[in-house]
């Protein structure tokens, strides 16, 4: 199982660069990994969960995912982000 070594931070949108080393006999369902965000320097510690499928997400949190894609190209028009 592969786990990435940077996410994007749900606060600020920044980079967050994973923290913990890959175990010897690999990732497993129930792993916890800890990222920190290099912009705002939060702490983010992760279940690693099933592959199977796609990830269960609160109508929430695609707001929050809408909002930062809005922000990655500010020379865009409001209505065009």
């Amino acid at each position: 199982m592969e786990i990435p070594e940077t996410i994007v931070c749900v606060d600020c949108g920044s980079a967050a660069r994973r923290l913990t080393l890959p175990p010897e006999e690999g990732w497993e369902v129930g792993d916890f990994v800890a990222y920190r965000c290099t912009g705002c320097n939060d702490r983010w510690d992760l279940v690693v969960a099933e592959e199977d499928g796609p990830a269960a997400e609160s109508p929430y949190a695609a707001e929050i995912r809408a909002l930062f894609e809005s922000r990655r190209d500010p020379a865009l028009p409001p209505d065009q982000r």
